[in-house]
C-alpha cells in the first residue's frame, strides 16, 4: 500500500479532485459526498509515503487531519448552520498547526519577514481589506470570522518567514500553498457573506487542492534538503 501511494497518490489526490469539481458543477452531489471526504487521507498517505517521520511531520498529519474534518462538516453545512461552525473551527486548528510547523524550523538565517517588513504590511492590508467588505454581513460570526482572518493572515506570514531558512524549492512551494489556501478561504467567505462568485465550486476547490498539495510537496522538498 505505502509503495502504491508513493507512486500514485498524488494522480489519485487530483483524480478526486476533479471528481469533486465535476460532481459539484453538475450538481450531482452524492458523487461529491463520496470524493471529497476522500482527498485529505488520500494525501495524508501520500505525505506518509513520501517521507520519514521526522522534521515534526506530525504537525502537518495533524493539520492535514483537522481539514479533513472541516472538510465533512462543510459537506452538512446547509442542513444546519453548527456545521459551517464546525468546519470553520476545524480549519482555524488546520492552521494553527501549519503555524506551529513553520515556527518550530530552526535556522540561524534571518527572517524575510525582517529583510522586508513591508510584506506584512501588505497581508494586513489584504485581510483588513477582506474584513471590511465581510464584517457588515457576518452577523453573529463576526467575531469567529475576524480570528479566523488573523490566523489565516498568521499562517501565510509564518510560511514568508521561513523563506531564509530552508531551500528555496521548499520555501516556495510553502509558501505558494499558503498563499492558495488564503485565496480559498476568501473566496468561500466572499462568496457567503459579500456577494455570490461565478463557479463558486469550481474556484474554492481548485484553489483549496492547490493549497493542500502545495504544502505537502513542500515539506517533501523540505526533507531532501
Amino acid at each position: 500500500m505505502k509503495s502504491f501511494f508513493k507512486s500514485y497518490g498524488f494522480i489519485l489526490f487530483w483524480l478526486l479532485a476533479l471528481t469533486d469539481i465535476i460532481a459539484v458543477s453538475l450538481q450531482y452531489f452524492d458523487l461529491a459526498f463520496i470524493a471529497k471526504p476522500l482527498l485529505i487521507p488520500v494525501l495524508m498517505c501520500t505525505l506518509i509515503s513520501q517521507s520519514n517521520a521526522g522534521n515534526n511531520r506530525w504537525l502537518l498529519l495533524a493539520g492535514l487531519f483537522f481539514s479533513f474534518a472541516g472538510d465533512v462538516f462543510l459537506l452538512y453545512e446547509t442542513s444546519h448552520p453548527l456545521f459551517f461552525i464546525f468546519g470553520l473551527a476545524s480549519f482555524l486548528i488546520t492552521h494553527i498547526f501549519y503555524i506551529a510547523f513553520f515556527l518550530v524550523i530552526k535556522s540561524k538565517a534571518p527572517s524575510l519577514l525582517r529583510q522586508k517588513p513591508f510584506l506584512i504590511f501588505a497581508v494586513a492590508v489584504y485581510s483588513g481589506g477582506l474584513l471590511f467588505l465581510l464584517i457588515p454581513n457576518l452577523g453573529s460570526l463576526t467575531i469567529p470570522v475576524i480570528l479566523y482572518a488573523l490566523v489565516l493572515s498568521s499562517m501565510l506570514l509564518s510560511s514568508l518567514h521561513i523563506y531564509n531558512k530552508i531551500n528555496a524549492g521548499a520555501a516556495r512551494l510553502f509558501i505558494t500553498g499558503a498563499a492558495f489556501f488564503v485565496l480559498s478561504d476568501s473566496l468561500l467567505a466572499l462568496n457567503k457573506f459579500y456577494t455570490p462568485l461565478p463557479l463558486p465550486g469550481l474556484l474554492i476547490m481548485v484553489t483549496y487542492c492547490l493549497a493542500q498539495f502545495y504544502i505537502v510537496k513542500g515539506f517533501i522538498a523540505f526533507q531532501k534538503q
